[in-house]
């Protein structure tokens, strides 16, 4: 007997999403390079943006859930300009899985938005920089970002071994991305702009708020916080009453160790697999083998 199908006018099925899910990452991963390359800048500078929003809503007395909803303008961005975000390109798995593209169209692909998307992270710190934003509220602007940035590269506990901060990370990370991933597939199934900002909404803001790891973010946020310890000047550590000596560990090498390379994996993880994958294997694997 035929299951019953129930028509869904208002936004696409969840065959019909896993569907478009194969088109969409097939065009994702095979943008011509310098396309590629510009659009993953504008994506890691939006991201960077999102999170001066989020550090402003902080600064300003509310709460990471107020910060976490401000954070998701940033993806709303990305999606609707057609930007290339490192975290939602680890869809592109679908893409793979569908047999459309190979490994190499993948990984290539993964490597231009990764470095544009720090690209864009980094060209938004200089300007947080030249603008002397972290003086903003009194200084507590700064000091937000310093606390969180120290807190990212905090994940491995002096005793302890590495691989056990590691795996904390890492599953920061892929607890991110189900998220993320979780909000782009959802925009994926809307039909009108208005669906595709709602969907996104309140998953980035659960992201944000409980803590997560997000690697794209990370580029900016990090950055941020040695920038400010290496450049602030003296007025800005006189007006929050702190040294720099208290933020010693926010260093380039913790940056990549303790944080970028466990938190990619687990992006991988968490947005590729368990969100791309995980659902087109549940609605479209059958089709195909039945092609």
């Amino acid at each position: 007997m035929e299951p019953v199908k129930i028509p869904t006018t208002c936004c696409l099925s969840a065959e019909e999403t896993a569907k478009a899910a194969e088109n969409i990452t097939e065009h994702k991963a095979t943008k011509p390079f310098l396309k590629c390359l510009l659009m993953s800048i504008n994506a890691g500078a939006f991201i960077a943006l999102a999170f001066m929003f989020y550090t402003t809503a902080l600064a300003d007395g509310h709460g990471k859930l107020v910060g976490g909803l401000c954070f998701s303008l940033g993806l709303i961005f990305c999606v609707l300009m057609g930007c290339e975000l490192f975290t939602s390109s680890t869809l592109t798995l679908v893409a793979k899985s569908a047999k459309l593209v190979t490994w190499k169209t993948v990984l290539k692909n993964w490597c231009v938005v990764y470095f544009g998307n720090l690209i864009g992270g980094l060209l938004i710190v200089l300007l947080m920089m030249l603008a002397r934003q972290y003086n903003g509220f009194n200084g507590e602007w700064g000091r937000i970002i310093l606390n969180t940035a120290l807190h990212k590269v905090s994940h491995m506990h002096p005793g302890e071994s590495y691989w056990i901060g590691f795996t904390e990370a890492m599953s920061m990370g892929i607890f991110c991305n189900i998220m993320v991933c979780g909000a782009v597939w959802l925009g994926f199934a809307g039909k009108t702009l208005t669906d595709k900002i709602l969907a996104m909404i309140l998953p980035v803001g659960m992201f944000v708020a409980s803590g997560f790891e997000h690697s794209i973010a990370n580029m900016f946020m990090i950055p941020a916080g040695i920038s400010v310890v290496n450049y602030a000047g003296n007025e800005f550590w006189q007006t929050i009453g702190q040294t720099a000596d208290k933020y010693a560990d926010l260093t380039i090498i913790n940056f990549i160790v303790k944080n970028l390379i466990p938190v990619t994996i687990g992006n991988i993880i968490g947005g590729g697999l368990m969100i791309g994958v995980f659902n087109w294997y549940a609605n479209c694997r059958a089709s195909h083998k039945k092609a």
